[in-house]
């Protein structure tokens, strides 16, 4: 009695403690929101974050209406949607995998992940192919042939002839490469396959490692530091890859010109105001976010070749062509590899996601053997499935027994025979030449690594509150999407009714500003113009004037021609246009004739004319009505004490 009353009241003082540290935030119904949910969340939307009165309120307003939301998503069943339910698994699995790892071993291949990254290597394999579940003498001749294709190129073989030859290799693409793959670098191999290269001395062949696809030799031509990270710049002329010919000959003329007049001393950050087409660099001069091995962002091969070919800071490359079209790249600065805390975090996402995270988890299983006192009665059961259970082409059959003894336990957890033949039951083939008493001692195996690894899983709220708040995190977040598509966004799109009302309620808000029908002219110098101007006077049209004026230089003159609203259009706003004929002005280094065909005064707009942005004002309006429906159905109470002392 005395050991149950010391049991019950550290439990008791256990709860009032956690009560203490985390006091409820905010009620929202009868559902109570904690301090450290609502801390989290704002820290993770705050990362410099302010604990005064007009902040924290200022957020909290923005909280409590995501929480009623999602309180009402909950109410209404969305969480046992399947669709919804499915999704949340899936994230539930991908958030689970970082802690059902052996984490010693996971940090040591984060760091040869990052040591390896330091370097690339060019190499050539030569592919036998077997399958994965193969059986061990379908694999042992695969190995095999591997090993005899070896001793031939050991003994002076041509690599490159043997992996072409009859009985070589079986990729696809050796008759085109000899199995060269270039220079790669680390995670952009399967990992068996990366280690045998970076392995292997340079010179020589590897013994045969086998992937998921097979077999490999594997021979090492150069191991060179990687190239690092570089900052460069690009003036890029558009042309897509399905461009007719004239627009392709059109693009390569104008890039060129342009680095003639680059190399014939013209301003870089001038040429590329004037004439880039990426809209996003040219008011940088250019400049791309850093690129190359190790970077968070990798360019397509040709663009990132032609930049580390350039050798000095502030030179140029020529015009590179690639599936975006033309570019002049011009390198700013090479740096190496980022540094290992830089990089950690991102190498760790990539171990979790290949095949290094087996490897990891192997381990694990084997602590969780002993976390968890598992024993196995292996040694005494299995002889009744080698006896007893037969595989007849398609599907177990068992023999029937009146007995279902324990096969093995771990915890609270007791696992009988019933429970391994239902498991083995769910397969219905065997490995090819695989028999089946090797069959079901591999799956024995398999079947208690994942009984621990599920058992394990369904732990982690209770282990680790960060994976608690991280799936609450993405729980709310699906709710969220989805009932704001079915209140909200969709609802706005299917509501045809609804919106013609709330655009003739409120077309005043929808309007067009003073227009111009007009032909725009953009003229690469005022002697361009003034020739534009000539040609117009003359009376030709002006598909002819661009034309006859863009004879020696496609860069001469650009022609636009459309319906232009002259205070939302950077180069027009704040001027007037009378119709026909204007004077030339000009506008950041560009010089603008208008042919202006027709003034159109400011008007309303019609609803097919800025349909998307009424569509966008109806979703507010909508999402308002049912905040309001909201708020009047649950009653929201702040902890106002709690709430303004969280800094504390």
């Amino acid at each position: 009695m005395r050991k149950q009353l010391v049991l019950f009241f550290s439990l008791f003082t256990a709860v009032i403690t956690y009560a203490q540290q985390d006091p409820v935030l905010m009620y929202v119904g009868d559902r109570a929101v904690t301090r450290s949910e609502f801390l989290q969340i704002y820290l993770k939307n705050n990362p410099n974050p302010k604990f005064d009165k007009a902040s924290l309120d200022e957020y909290m307003d923005l909280f409590k209406k995501f929480k009623l939301k999602v309180i009402e998503a909950e109410n209404l069943g969305y969480d046992s949607i399947p669709k919804l339910r499915n999704e949340l698994d899936g994230y539930r699995r991908q958030l689970a995998m970082p802690y059902l790892i052996d984490s010693a071993k996971n940090k040591a291949l984060v760091r040869e992940g990052y040591d390896r990254m330091r370097f690339e290597v060019s190499a050539s394999h030569i592919l036998i192919r077997v399958a994965d579940d193969a059986s061990p003498v379908d694999t042992l001749a695969a190995y095999n042939r591997a090993l005899e294709l070896r001793k031939r190129i050991l003994k002076g073989e041509d690599f490159a002839e043997v992996a072409r030859g009859k009985g070589g290799s079986e990729d696809e693409s050796v008759r085109s490469n000899g199995g060269a793959l270039g220079y790669f670098s680390a995670f952009q191999m399967v990992y068996p396959f990366e280690s045998a290269a970076y392995n292997t001395a340079v010179g020589q062949v590897s013994m045969p490692i086998r992937t998921r696809f097979g077999y490999h030799l594997v021979k090492v031509h150069d191991k060179r530091p990687a190239r690092g990270i570089i900052t460069a710049a690009h003036l890029m002329i558009v042309v897509k890859q399905d461009a007719d010919a004239d627009a392709q000959a059109n693009a390569e003329k104008r890039i060129n010109e342009i680095y003639e007049r680059l190399m014939n001393g013209e301003s870089w950050e001038e040429l590329v105001m004037k004439y880039s087409e990426d809209y996003n660099s040219r008011n940088t001069g250019g400049r791309l976010p850093e690129f190359g091995t190790g970077s968070r962002q990798r360019m397509v091969p040709e663009f990132e070749d032609a930049a580390f070919s350039i050798s000095t800071n502030g030179a140029y490359s020529k015009p590179v062509k690639t599936a975006y079209g033309w570019h002049i790249i011009r390198r700013i600065d090479v740096k190496g590899i980022e540094p290992f805390d830089v990089l950690e975090k991102e190498i760790q996402q990539r171990v979790n996601k290949d095949e290094r995270a087996l490897a990891t988890q192997k381990s694990f299983i084997e602590k969780l053997k002993k976390e968890y006192n598992l024993k196995d009665f292996r040694k005494k059961q299995l002889k009744w499935f080698f006896k007893n259970a037969k595989f007849d082409g398609s599907k177990w059959n068992f023999a029937k027994s009146k007995k279902n003894p324990i096969m093995f336990t771990f915890s609270t957890v007791e696992l009988n025979r019933s429970d391994f033949a239902d498991y083995l039951s769910g397969f219905t083939s065997l490995p090819a030449k695989m028999d089946a008493k090797s069959f079901i001692i591999m799956k024995y195996n398999d079947f208690i690594g994942e009984q621990l690894l599920a058992y394990e899983e369904a732990q982690l709220e209770t282990k680790y509150p960060a994976f608690k708040a991280l799936m609450t995190e993405y729980h709310d977040g699906v709710l969220l999407y989805e009932i704001m598509n079915d209140k909200v966004w969709n609802k706005a799109l299917r509501d045809t009714a609804g919106l013609k009302t709330f655009f003739d309620a409120n077309r005043e808000q929808f309007r067009w500003g003073d227009r111009i029908d007009a032909d725009v002219f953009v003229c690469d110098s005022r002697e361009i113009a003034l020739q534009v101007l000539g040609l117009i006077k003359q009376g030709k049209t002006a598909k002819e004037v661009s034309e006859i004026a863009n004879g020696k230089s496609a860069l001469n003159v650009i022609l636009r021609s459309q319906k232009l609203e002259i205070n939302n259009t950077d180069y027009l706003k704040g001027r007037s246009f009378v119709l026909g004929v204007n004077e030339i002005f000009e506008y950041k280094g560009k010089f603008y004739v208008v042919v202006n065909k027709e003034s159109i005064q400011a008007s309303n707009k019609e609803l097919d004319e800025t349909r998307g942005a009424v569509t966008a004002a109806y979703q507010q309006y909508l999402e308002q009505q049912w905040l309001s429906e909201l708020l009047a159905k649950y009653k929201v109470v702040i902890n106002e004490d709690v709430l303004y002392n969280l800094g504390k």
